[in-house]
């Protein structure tokens, strides 16, 4: 399971060196545009055992989570994508998470973007003990980064939106609403 992680990790640091060839080649239509992000919310598991054996006692927590990731402006709207996570929970059962995802996503106004995104997870309940074992899965999600470019501002563009998702794990086992800013540069 590691090696999936570390996969979308070398898959993070590839995309730009890829996309940056691609640009010297004369190609004016891809774009690198790495990010980070502070998020929060909440992240509910419901009360059903699933095959990523999370106890079924319907935990829940609130989290704060930074995120960093990179994406590629393929053609025309299309985004492409990968980001990796990692949240502490400040109150209730969960005490940590971290994973990685891909994302795809398409454009519109001037900076904003509808995206999808797909990955893996793995959680550490603060309810089962110090040292407890990991649970994990896979994660799946959507979500809007607003600019504020195409919120009535009068700026051209931003490097500022603010996003705002929901993601599930394993077979629709829980529901993780989140929001905050994401910052490109």
């Amino acid at each position: 399971m590691k090696t999936l992680l570390f996969s979308a990790a070398a898959a993070a640091f590839l995309l730009p060196a890829a996309a940056m060839a691609q640009d010297d080649a004369g190609s004016s239509t891809r774009r690198i545009e790495p990010y980070v992000g502070v998020m929060g919310g909440v992240h509910n598991y419901d009360s059903e055992t699933s095959k990523q054996g999370i106890p079924p006692v319907g935990y829940k927590g609130r989290m704060v989570e930074g995120v960093a990731g990179v994406n590629v402006n393929v053609a025309g709207p299309l985004v492409l994508g990968v980001e990796g996570t990692a949240s502490k929970g400040v109150s209730g059962d969960i005490d940590w998470e971290y994973g990685a995802a891909g994302r795809v996503g398409v454009k519109a106004g001037k900076d904003s973007m509808i995206f999808t995104k797909v990955g893996y997870q793995w959680t550490n309940f603060d309810a089962l003990g110090k040292d407890s074992r990991d649970y994990h899965g896979m994660t799946y999600g959507a979500g809007v980064e607003l600019s504020p470019a195409d919120m009535g501002g009068s700026a051209q563009s931003s490097n500022i939106r603010l996003r705002v998702q929901a993601d599930t794990t394993g077979n629709f086992h829980s529901i993780r609403p989140m929001a905050g800013v994401v910052a490109k540069f």
